[in-house]
């Protein structure tokens, strides 16, 4: 997994980890915030390497729709956008346009 992958996965987690299973959480946390391998998570819970795998295979592929369905990640991504183009260039207008794109 590339950097890029795995930064978007953790980013995600922040946003859907508590949709997923309890095992697929528990392994994806393991994995993406406690920087546990695959094969020190399967010997923690006794179970196969392959079947950490595809419980976190099966979870980042839940986030990833969840994000697509909700898109709570996008959304902050455009609104962080808007507002560091407005600290750039402040006028009350371009103020009231952000705050009119925003559907609350």
């Amino acid at each position: 997994m590339e950097l890029s992958d795995f930064l978007e996965v953790s980013l995600l987690m922040d946003y859907y980890k508590n949709l997923l299973s309890d095992k697929q959480k528990e392994y994806m946390i393991e994995h993406f915030e406690q920087d546990l391998s695959l094969s020190e998570i399967a010997k923690e819970h006794d179970v196969s390497r392959q079947a950490v795998y595809d419980n976190i295979r099966r979870g980042i592929k839940i986030l990833k729709d969840y994000e697509k369905k909700i898109g709570f990640y996008k959304r902050e991504q455009e609104i962080k956008k808007n507002l560091l183009k407005l600290r750039e260039e402040f006028t009350p207008e371009k103020l009231e346009e952000i705050i009119e794109s925003i559907d609350l």
